[in-house]
């Protein structure tokens, strides 16, 4: 898992998510990339997402929150009003006035209303509500409704969280592209932190590479490395394998497009003529040896 931070100075509970996402590093835990507190400007009104994990096959906007206080019990989450532990209003910790559902409405609508303005809305957002409780605190779920789209976790583990994207992934079908985390990087306004595409690639997002969706931001030359690389390869394949040594004339002094150098075109002319007549010198001497010494 990529983890990129935009503002390290975040909450107690994106602290906590920052820290168990980046342990996602083994090939079998979860793959994709995260950002964490970032921005969302969308029909005039700025949203503040306390994190977006996409993997190859989903985007999730989560809602990170601590308690500020010991409570114990069952946590209540209507689909309208307050929530509550044991009949008591939670005690967040955030400022806000609504609760982690109603965020996660608002911004995962935001999301989806973003992504299939650029024709990907056909990719579902899920809306995840991660609370975190102060130690030693026991605490249940109690969800009366059900919204395939929102999921609740209250927990200090990170495997609970490793456990419901593995579950996501083990239901979702859409694949994400790195041209699709690319589009939505740009448009979140955090292009300098969109990784390369061969890290994406790694992680499993499909290809092929649009490398101008990497311009402009701090990967743009490993973009365009990339991208020469897998031109040169194809190059390779479609010459039947046949690849030149590093001594060749078109290798040591290459043609520049655009570009007509005729100290260049001299140097690889002279230098296929030198090799050519080197060659008929060598087969002339191992030819006049055989004459001259071999059996009669």
């Amino acid at each position: 898992m990529l983890v990129r931070v935009q503002n390290a100075a975040g909450t107690d509970a994106e602290l906590a998510l920052i820290d168990w996402l980046r342990t996602w590093k083994d090939p079998s835990r979860p793959h994709g990339v995260a950002t964490i507190n970032c921005g969302l400007f969308h029909n005039d009104h700025l949203h503040h997402l306390d994190a977006v994990v996409w993997t190859p096959t989903s985007c999730v906007v989560i809602e990170a929150e601590t308690f500020t206080a010991p409570q114990d019990g069952v946590l209540e989450i209507p689909l309208n009003g307050p929530w509550l532990v044991s009949g008591e209003i939670a005690q967040f910790a955030g400022a806000e006035k609504s609760t982690p559902l109603e965020r996660s409405r608002e911004h995962t609508f935001a999301m989806q209303d973003y992504l299939a303005a650029r024709g990907l809305g056909q990719r579902a957002v899920h809306g995840l509500g991660v609370i975190v409780p102060m130690p030693g605190a026991q605490i249940d779920v109690h969800q009366g409704w059900s919204d395939p789209s929102f999921d609740v976790i209250v927990t200090d583990d990170p495997y609970r969280l490793e456990q419901y994207f593995e579950l996501l992934a083990a239901k979702e079908h859409n694949l994400w592209t790195a041209n699709d985390i690319a589009i939505a990087f740009r448009g979140l306004g955090i292009l300098p932190y969109l990784p390369a595409p061969q890290d994406l690639l790694n992680e499993g997002f499909l290809g092929p590479i649009d490398v101008t969706l990497w311009h402009g931001g701090p990967t743009q030359a490993q973009a365009e490395a990339y991208a020469e690389e897998q031109a040169r390869r194809e190059q390779e394949a479609q010459s039947g394998g046949l690849v030149a040594p590093w001594y060749s004339p078109w290798k040591l002094y290459p043609r520049v497009e655009g570009d007509l150098d005729f100290g260049r075109a001299f140097l690889r002319i002279t230098l296929a003529l030198g090799m050519i007549i080197a060659i008929a010198w060598v087969l002339w001497f191992v030819v006049t040896a055989v004459l001259t010494y071999g059996p009669a």
